[in-house]
């Protein structure tokens, strides 16, 4: 979503469940949906473990289904993902998409918007869970530190990259949420991604 700056620092959140339950991951959970990947050509060199995801086909009806990755991390994510809006956002909205994204050393995310119409609905939430001091996150061309134990949220409308020049992976829980009333069109199919 579309906001005053690139870069709104949410503050403090306890995310040392999520980062607990992510590293208990295997590989295989890591590799067993490639929809970013396959999709999205900037994402190739990203992993993730999809929680929640939006079928963009059926917008704007809010469609959003359970991916492989809620078995995993769906009772902790959830938990925090509430909190955050708790504590910033009007209550009673939808979680569009929910995914843990790593992005291997000497990788990169190349520049990009967020294009599809739901973005410019939604609030792109991200949660760093690991990183390391050579990580460059850049939105609209200005670099950004994005520290583990902090939520921020990204506007996403703006060109964003990241290249990981550390020799560690960098691991991200993202959401995106829909503020209640974000849109009003008739028949609009709810769903609280819970």
């Amino acid at each position: 979503m579309q906001g005053d700056a690139s870069v709104r620092d949410l503050g403090d959140v306890c995310c040392q469940p999520l980062q607990a339950a992510v590293a208990e991951l295997d590989a295989a959970a890591w590799q067993a949906e490639a929809y970013r990947q396959d999709t999205f050509e900037m994402h190739s060199a990203t992993e993730s473990v999809l929680l929640l995801f939006l079928d963009v086909d059926d917008w704007p009806r809010l469609n959003v289904r359970r991916a492989d990755g809620w078995k995993w991390l769906g009772t902790v994510a959830l938990a925090l993902m509430e909190r955050i809006v708790a504590a910033n956002y009007a209550p009673g909205g939808t979680f569009l998409r929910a995914m843990t994204v790593r992005l291997p050393a000497a990788a990169r995310i190349a520049p990009h918007r967020d294009k599809h119409v739901s973005f410019r609905h939604s609030h792109r939430i991200h949660v760093p869970l690991s990183t390391n001091s050579r990580v460059r996150f850049l939105v609209d061309g200005a670099p950004y530190r994005l520290l583990v134990g902090r939520a921020y949220e990204i506007d996403n409308q703006r060109p964003h990259s990241v290249l990981n020049n550390g020799a560690a992976a960098r691991d991200h829980f993202i959401f995106d949420y829909l503020p209640p009333g974000a849109l009003a069109a008739p028949g609009l199919a709810r769903q609280d991604g819970a």
